[in-house]
C-alpha cells in the first residue's frame, strides 16, 4: 500500500477521496488554487499546496504542477477523481514517466473509452450492443445529412467524440436543425475536449439513462456492483441518481443482462480500478413505467473512466467502498470482494444539490454561503466540500455537495429525502434544494418515469421561484470583537500551507492584519438584507431582462428592432462549464440591447429591453 498520495483535485471529491486515505492509513497530500485557499478539502488533508491564481487550465489542469507537487511531497500515487485530469490519457502516461502511480485505469484504457467513436468500434467488436449509428467521425454537416437520410434517419443525435458530463451533445429533430446542432457539439468539443469532432448516433426520444458500476484489479478480477438510474436530467446532465433502479424497470434477469456488459466492455480495454459503463435503455412500450410484456433493449453509450460523481448509492446499497477499492487496484492489491458476494440490499437516492436556480432554466447561481448545516440522522449521507463563509465560484462547477439517503425500499427511500432536503440549510445562496423537493414529491417520480416532461415545462419551473429576501433589522457588515487570546492563522511557506497559532491579547476581527496575505481564521462575516436583495434582483423592470448569473456571452442570436416571441431564444452565456440559453421573457420589440458577444456579463446586467409591439407602435 502507498504511504502518501496526493489528491488533484477539489471541492467534496476531495475530501471523499482524503476521507478514504484516512481509513487506509494513508497520508494525503492536497493542492489548491488561490480561490480555494480557505476550502475544507484543504484544512482536511495532512498536507496541502497552493497551485496560484488562475483558471484551471492554470492550476487544476496543470499537470507541470501537478507533478511538481507530487515530487515535493514524495506522494507515490495521485488520485484524479473525477473531472479535471481523470481522463487524460497524457496525464496518466506523464505519472509513469515521473514514477507516480495514477490511481485510475492504464493510459491505453483511458484513450481507447475517451473517443467515443474509438470506444463503439472497441465495443462493436466485443459484441456489446451500441446504439446505431457512426463508429467514425463525420467531417461536415452535409455529410452528416448524407448519412442520415441513408442509415439513421430523423431525429439525430451529433455527439463530440471526446464529450461527456452532457457537454457535446445536440439533437436535430429535422434537417432544419442539424447544422445548428453540428456546430454546437463540435464547438463543445473544441472548447471542453480539445477535439472538435463528432460523430451521429440515433436519438431515442425518452430512454432511460442506467449505468453499471464496475471494478478491476491487476490480478485480472472484474464484478459489476449492479445498475445506476440517472435517468432524471436536464440539458444531459444529471440531477438524481438511485440505485438500484425500479424493480419495474430493471428485472434481476435485466440487470444480469446488463452487468455482463459492464464487464465484457472493463475486459475489453484490460481495466483497472473503478470505472462505469454508461447505456440506454429502452422499452417497447412508453419507455417510463412499462408492462411486463415490454421487450427491453440496453445499448453502451460510453465509458467513464474514473470514479462517478454518483458512486455513492452503489456504496449504500452493496456496502462497498468505491473509492478504497480503486486505491486498493492501484496499489496492486486484489479486489476485496467477488461477484457472487455482491448483493444489492434497500433502495439509495442521491440528489445534487447544485448552485442553480431552477425557475431560471438551471442558471448557475454562485455566490457565498452565509449559513450551512447538513441535515443527519439514520440512512443519511451528505457528501460536501463546503461549509458557512465558502464561495461558490463561478470559475468551477455549482456542485454544492451531495445528499444521499438509503432505505429499506424506494418508497421509504423518498419520504426520507424529503426529511432530509428540510434539514439542509444552505442560507445566502440558491440551490436545487426547492426543485428536488418538488420533483420527489410527483407523481411521476412515484411511478418511475423520467421526468423530461417536467424538465421541459418552463411554468412549472418558474413555480420553483425564490422568494423575494425578508428585511433584516438593523447590523452592519463587522463581526463583533472575539474575547479570546488564542487566534489561529493560516499561512504559506514555499507554497507548502501551514496553521499557526497566536497566543495573545484579545482584538476586535476587524484590526486583524492580515499574515502573508491570509486573514486570521475568523466567523464569517453576516450578509446584509440590502445585498442580499441586490444578489437577487431580477432587476430594470418588466421591460428589461437582466442576466441571472456572470459569464462570458458565448454568442447573440438577435438584434436591436427584431420583434421575439417569449421563451425565443436571445444569447447563449458561458458559466460554470456550461453554456446557458437565455430566452426572451415576454413578447414584443427589442429596443435596447447592450450585450456583445464575446464581452464579459455581471449577474443583474441587463441584456435587453422588450417593449410590447402596442407601446412601440404608438411612439
Amino acid at each position: 500500500m502507498f504511504a502518501k498520495v496526493l489528491v488533484a483535485n477539489r471541492g467534496e471529491i476531495a475530501v471523499r477521496i482524503i476521507r478514504a486515505l484516512d481509513e487506509l492509513g494513508v497520508e494525503s497530500v492536497a493542492v489548491y488554487s488561490e480561490l480555494d485557499r480557505d476550502s475544507p478539502h484543504v484544512t482536511r488533508a495532512g498536507e496541502a499546496y497552493n497551485l496560484g491564481e488562475g483558471p484551471p487550465a492554470d492550476t487544476y489542469l496543470s499537470v507541470e504542477k501537478i507533478l511538481d507537487v507530487a515530487a515535493r511531497s514524495s506522494a507515490e500515487a495521485i488520485h484524479p477523481g473525477y473531472g479535471f485530469l481523470a481522463e487524460n490519457a497524457p496525464f496518466a502516461r506523464a505519472c509513469e514517466d515521473a514514477g507516480v502511480v495514477f490511481v485510475g485505469p492504464p493510459a491505453s484504457a483511458i484513450e481507447a473509452m475517451g473517443s467515443k467513436t474509438r470506444a463503439r468500434e472497441l465495443m462493436q467488436q466485443a459484441g456489446v450492443p451500441i446504439v446505431p449509428g457512426t463508429i467514425e467521425p463525420v467531417s461536415n454537416a452535409a455529410d452528416a445529412l448524407e448519412i442520415i437520410k441513408a442509415e439513421i434517419g430523423f431525429p439525430v443525435a451529433v455527439k463530440a467524440a471526446g464529450g461527456g458530463g452532457g457537454k457535446g451533445f445536440r439533437v436535430a429533430l429535422s434537417e432544419a436543425e442539424l447544422e445548428s446542432a453540428f456546430e454546437g457539439a463540435s464547438r463543445e468539443g473544441e472548447k471542453f475536449f480539445s477535439d472538435p469532432s463528432v460523430y451521429l448516433e440515433r436519438y431515442l426520444p425518452d430512454p432511460r439513462h442506467v449505468e453499471v458500476q464496475v471494478l478491476a484489479d491487476k490480478h485480472g478480477n472484474v464484478i459489476h456492483l449492479g445498475e445506476r438510474d440517472c435517468s432524471i436530467q436536464r440539458r444531459h446532465q444529471k440531477l438524481i441518481e438511485e440505485s438500484p433502479a425500479p424493480e419495474w424497470i430493471v428485472s434481476p434477469e435485466l440487470r444480469a443482462r446488463i452487468g455482463k456488459i459492464g464487464v465484457e466492455a472493463a475486459k475489453a480495454v484490460a481495466y483497472v480500478g473503478a470505472g462505469t459503463i454508461e447505456g440506454l435503455l429502452t422499452l417497447q412500450g412508453d419507455g417510463n413505467a412499462g408492462a411486463s410484456s415490454d421487450t427491453p433493449e440496453y445499448f453502451f453509450l460510453e465509458m467513464n473512466t474514473r470514479v462517478q460523481v454518483e458512486h455513492c448509492v452503489t456504496e449504500m446499497t452493496t456496502g462497498v467502498d468505491v473509492v478504497k477499492e480503486g486505491i486498493l487496484a492501484a496499489a496492486g492489491e486484489e479486489l476485496s470482494v467477488r461477484q457472487e458476494d455482491v448483493v444489492l440490499r434497500g433502495h439509495a437516492i442521491e440528489c445534487r444539490i447544485n448552485a442553480e436556480d431552477a425557475s431560471k432554466n438551471f442558471a448557475p447561481a454562485p455566490g457565498k454561503i452565509a449559513a450551512y448545516s447538513e441535515p443527519t440522522g439514520p440512512g443519511v449521507r451528505v457528501d460536501s466540500g463546503v461549509q458557512a463563509g465558502s464561495e461558490v465560484s463561478p470559475m468551477y462547477d455549482p456542485m454544492v455537495a451531495k445528499l444521499i439517503v438509503w432505505d429499506a425500499d424506494r418508497a421509504q427511500a423518498t419520504t426520507r429525502m424529503l426529511r432530509a432536503l428540510d434539514e439542509f440549510q444552505i442560507d445566502g445562496l440558491k440551490t436545487l434544494i426547492p426543485f428536488h423537493k418538488a420533483l420527489l414529491a410527483t407523481e411521476q417520480w412515484a411511478r418511475g418515469e423520467t421526468c423530461r416532461d417536467l424538465l421541459g415545462d418552463r411554468q412549472w419551473l418558474k413555480a420553483l421561484a425564490f422568494p423575494a429576501p425578508a428585511a433584516e433589522p438593523g447590523g452592519d457588515d463587522g463581526a463583533s470583537a472575539a474575547a479570546s487570546v488564542e487566534h489561529t492563522y493560516t499561512v504559506e511557506i514555499s507554497g507548502k500551507r501551514f496553521e499557526v497559532r497566536v497566543l495573545g491579547p484579545a482584538f476586535a476581527a476587524s484590526s486583524a492584519a492580515a499574515v502573508n496575505g491570509a486573514a486570521p481564521a475568523t466567523a464569517p462575516k453576516p450578509v446584509r438584507a440590502a445585498r442580499r436583495a441586490r444578489d437577487q434582483s431580477t432587476g430594470g423592470g418588466p421591460d428589461t431582462l437582466a442576466s441571472p448569473l456572470q459569464g462570458n456571452m458565448w454568442k447573440v442570436l438577435v438584434k436591436e428592432g427584431d420583434a421575439v416571441q417569449e421563451g425565443q431564444l436571445l444569447c447563449i452565456i458561458e458559466a460554470m462549464k456550461m453554456e446557458n440559453e437565455i430566452t426572451a421573457h415576454k413578447a414584443g420589440v427589442i429596443t435596447a440591447l447592450p450585450i456583445v458577444e464575446g464581452a464579459a456579463i455581471q449577474a443583474g446586467a441587463p441584456i435587453a429591453t422588450i417593449s410590447s409591439a402596442e407601446a412601440t407602435s404608438s411612439d
